[in-house]
């Protein structure tokens, strides 16, 4: 209970000072006794009591140089720029436009310059213009080229289809050369046909590899390289109804997923927007003295199909079910990508009956053993499917428009449903017209899932 008095009639008690100390033995100093006195100035500036005058703490040295990064939306440059500029590196980041919720949030992260620009420009329609102007300003963006790498040391780059991907990933590589950047991380994949000939290559992973060769040739020119290999992304899953990752929900509350991959056969997954990041900034902190000329190997988890479900069951709290099947396409999809799907579907069908068949996931199989040792050595605080499940499945649903989580699953959960094979992997009939309007990366109208934006869905 407060007390009636007010404070201003309370005694103010004076301070007590401590009585002097007598000491039973002389200090152990190197001081003559007679400058004992004088120690006390000495130490004078060292015993200040007041907060006021207290030394400030010594600043801790922080990151000076900077760093190019180009499609700064997708969730690999996105989850690099977060863990870079946070540590204090400055990140000069290409953006495509400022739409959508990580684009915003890339801009406002201190420490980042952002340029707004196509790395590849294409020349509109227009009834005046001659087809030699049209010509002269269809191609590579030079001068934003230029820009993003004026002063760089460092770079993280991960190139997309946007525009002629080889075009812009030879063009990239040129100007960092040419500006003296110090380490070059590039984002690869593998061409599977080179692995193996009866292999078909995949159209938007072979673009990777051909810039990556190029990239390598400059190895000569000093151009010191990394190459990243990414798993598969955990992120990749939703209830829309895309393809290959459609983490589709059915009428009794489960969820099924349909892929080409045999159930059995392990592959390397990897929380993209998670581990990225930290991962990327240890092989930039190790620098071109270790990992120059390497790929890397980056997945954390190798889970096979049946795990991945059992895995995603135990995340979301429902069955989760998976089907060997045709990939379906239900929604439109950008130009290039309805290619690489009927590619990695002829691909994973050599391994459709024989596991020991299906190709290795990053085209070579002593390289794909590396997972997930390699990346632990980088970073070891990942995020797993099961986790990404749970905490972070149901928030980008949500995003999207869904609301499945907000339900009650009134089923009986299992041990024997999750991961469980449903029918067998023939082909079906897809259903085009249940989702009229939906487009993959844009919602309807383009609207109405903006965090499954197109750079941040194929990035």
């Amino acid at each position: 209970m407060p007390s009636a008095t007010t404070r201003s009639e309370l005694p103010i008690r004076p301070r007590q000072e401590p009585p002097p100390r007598i000491l039973k033995h002389a200090l152990a100093s190197s001081f003559p006794e007679h400058q004992y006195d004088s120690l006390g100035a000495v130490l004078a500036p060292f015993n200040k009591t007041s907060s006021s005058e207290r030394l400030s703490k010594r600043p801790m040295p922080t990151p000076s140089k900077i760093i190019a990064v180009v499609n700064s939306s997708g969730r690999q440059a996105a989850s690099f720029i977060r863990v870079a500029s946070a540590v204090g590196y400055h990140v000069r980041a290409q953006l495509r436009n400022l739409d959508g919720i990580v684009a915003t949030e890339i801009s406002s992260l201190p420490n980042v310059t952002v340029l707004v620009g196509e790395l590849y420009t294409k020349s509109t329609a227009s009834g005046s213009g001659s087809p030699e102007r049209a010509k002269a300003t269809t191609g590579i963006n030079q001068d934003l080229v230029n820009e993003l790498f004026k002063g760089a040391q460092l770079a993280f780059i991960n190139t997309t289809f946007w525009g002629d991907e080889v075009a812009i990933g030879k063009a990239l590589a040129d100007a960092a050369l040419a500006a003296g950047v110090q380490h070059y991380v590039y984002s690869s994949m593998p061409n599977y046909n080179i692995s193996n000939s009866t292999w078909p290559s995949l159209p938007l992973w072979s673009s990777k590899y051909t810039v990556e060769m190029y990239i390598r040739s400059l190895a000569s020119k000093g151009l010191q390289a990394t190459f990243l290999y990414t798993g598969i992304y955990n992120n990749n899953f939703t209830s829309l109804l895309y393809p290959l990752f459609c983490m589709e929900l059915q009428p009794d509350g489960s969820f099924l997923w349909q892929a080409p991959f045999h159930p059995d056969v392990k592959l390397p997954w990897l929380d993209a927007e998670h581990d990225v990041g930290p991962a990327v900034l240890q092989l930039i902190k190790d620098g071109p003295s270790q990992w120059s000329g390497q790929r890397i190997a980056l997945a954390y988890e190798m889970l096979s199909p049946i795990e991945a479900c059992k895995a995603f069951a135990r995340g979301v709290g429902r069955p989760v079910r998976y089907k060997q099947g045709p990939i379906e396409i239900r929604v439109k999809i950008p130009a290039g990508y309805k290619e690489q799907l009927e590619a990695l579907e002829k691909l994973y069908s050599f391994g459709a009956k024989d596991p020991s068949l299906q190709p290795p996931y990053f085209g070579d199989k002593q390289f794909e053993d590396s997972c997930p040792s390699e990346a632990l050595a980088l970073w070891e605080g990942y995020r797993g499917l099961e986790e990404y499940a749970r905490e972070v499945f149901p928030l980008e649903e949500a995003a999207n428009g869904l609301t499945w989580m907000n339900e009650n699953y009134a089923g009986e959960e299992t041990e024997e449903d999750e991961g469980r094979i449903e029918g067998g992997n023939g082909a079906e009939e897809a259903d085009d017209d249940d989702d009229e309007g939906l487009v993959i990366g844009g919602g309807t109208a383009g609207d109405s899932t903006p965090a499954r934006r197109e750079e941040e869905w194929l990035a």
